[in-house]
Protein backbone atom coordinates (compact mmCIF):
# COMPACT_ATOMS: atom_id res chain seq x y z
CA UNK A 1 0.00 0.00 0.00
CA UNK A 2 2.45 2.51 0.99
CA UNK A 3 3.78 1.76 -2.64
CA UNK A 4 0.45 2.76 -4.03
CA UNK A 5 0.83 6.19 -2.12
CA UNK A 6 4.18 6.98 -3.40
CA UNK A 7 2.81 6.53 -7.02
CA UNK A 8 0.40 9.55 -6.45
CA UNK A 9 0.77 12.62 -7.98
CA UNK A 10 0.87 15.11 -5.24
CA UNK A 11 0.47 18.33 -7.53
CA UNK A 12 -2.58 16.55 -8.95
CA UNK A 13 -4.08 15.02 -5.99
CA UNK A 14 -4.20 18.60 -4.44
CA UNK A 15 -8.48 19.20 -4.51
CA UNK A 16 -8.20 21.93 -6.67
CA UNK A 17 -5.81 21.23 -8.80
CA UNK A 18 -7.82 18.05 -9.08
CA UNK A 19 -10.95 19.55 -9.90
CA UNK A 20 -8.97 21.68 -12.68
CA UNK A 21 -7.34 18.68 -14.53
CA UNK A 22 -10.20 16.36 -14.05
CA UNK A 23 -12.52 19.34 -16.07
CA UNK A 24 -9.95 19.81 -18.76
CA UNK A 25 -9.65 16.35 -19.11
CA UNK A 26 -13.25 15.97 -20.52
CA UNK A 27 -13.16 18.84 -23.01
CA UNK A 28 -10.75 20.44 -25.08
CA UNK A 29 -10.18 23.43 -23.54
CA UNK A 30 -11.85 26.42 -21.21
CA UNK A 31 -11.62 29.68 -20.36
CA UNK A 32 -11.04 30.83 -16.99
CA UNK A 33 -15.20 31.70 -16.10
CA UNK A 34 -15.92 28.28 -17.23
CA UNK A 35 -13.36 26.91 -15.43
CA UNK A 36 -14.23 28.96 -11.95
CA UNK A 37 -17.60 28.18 -12.68
CA UNK A 38 -17.23 24.66 -12.70
CA UNK A 39 -14.58 24.40 -9.75
CA UNK A 40 -16.27 27.25 -7.48
CA UNK A 41 -12.48 28.93 -7.07
CA UNK A 42 -11.75 32.24 -6.78
CA UNK A 43 -10.13 34.06 -9.71
CA UNK A 44 -7.46 33.63 -7.28
CA UNK A 45 -7.04 30.78 -6.10
CA UNK A 46 -7.76 29.40 -9.94
CA UNK A 47 -5.12 31.39 -11.14
CA UNK A 48 -2.69 30.48 -8.65
CA UNK A 49 -3.52 26.72 -9.14
CA UNK A 50 -3.54 27.35 -12.79
CA UNK A 51 0.13 28.99 -12.50
CA UNK A 52 1.49 25.50 -10.82
CA UNK A 53 0.06 23.50 -13.38
CA UNK A 54 1.60 25.27 -16.10
CA UNK A 55 4.99 25.47 -14.22
CA UNK A 56 4.76 21.53 -14.19
CA UNK A 57 3.73 21.54 -18.23
CA UNK A 58 0.39 20.04 -17.18
CA UNK A 59 -1.54 23.14 -19.00
CA UNK A 60 -1.01 25.09 -21.66
CA UNK A 61 -2.97 28.87 -21.40
CA UNK A 62 -3.64 30.74 -24.49
CA UNK A 63 -4.13 34.53 -24.06
CA UNK A 64 -6.66 35.71 -26.62
CA UNK A 65 -9.03 39.14 -27.17
CA UNK A 66 -12.22 38.46 -27.59
CA UNK A 67 -14.07 42.33 -28.59
CA UNK A 68 -11.24 43.93 -27.12
CA UNK A 69 -11.56 41.94 -23.57
CA UNK A 70 -8.68 40.25 -22.76
CA UNK A 71 -9.60 35.85 -22.40
CA UNK A 72 -7.45 33.09 -20.97
CA UNK A 73 -8.10 29.74 -22.60
CA UNK A 74 -6.62 27.00 -20.36
CA UNK A 75 -6.09 22.88 -22.02
CA UNK A 76 -4.26 20.03 -21.08
CA UNK A 77 -0.62 19.65 -22.74
CA UNK A 78 0.01 15.78 -23.53
CA UNK A 79 2.27 15.36 -20.84
CA UNK A 80 -0.54 16.73 -18.30
CA UNK A 81 -3.05 14.29 -20.12
CA UNK A 82 -0.41 11.34 -19.52
CA UNK A 83 -0.15 12.45 -15.55
CA UNK A 84 -3.45 12.64 -15.26
CA UNK A 85 -4.00 8.98 -16.40
CA UNK A 86 -1.22 8.02 -14.92
CA UNK A 87 -2.68 9.47 -11.32
CA UNK A 88 -6.22 7.66 -11.89
CA UNK A 89 -4.55 4.31 -12.55
CA UNK A 90 -2.62 4.74 -9.21
CA UNK A 91 -5.77 5.98 -7.42
CA UNK A 92 -7.17 2.86 -8.58
CA UNK A 93 -4.56 0.54 -7.63
CA UNK A 94 -4.49 2.11 -4.13
CA UNK A 95 -8.13 1.79 -3.63
CA UNK A 96 -8.78 -1.75 -4.78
Amino acid sequence: MVKALDDIDRLIHEPARLLIMATLFVIEEADFTFLMNQTGLTWGNLSSHINKLEAAEYVSIKKTFVQKKPQSIAALTDAGRSAFSAYRQSMKDLLD
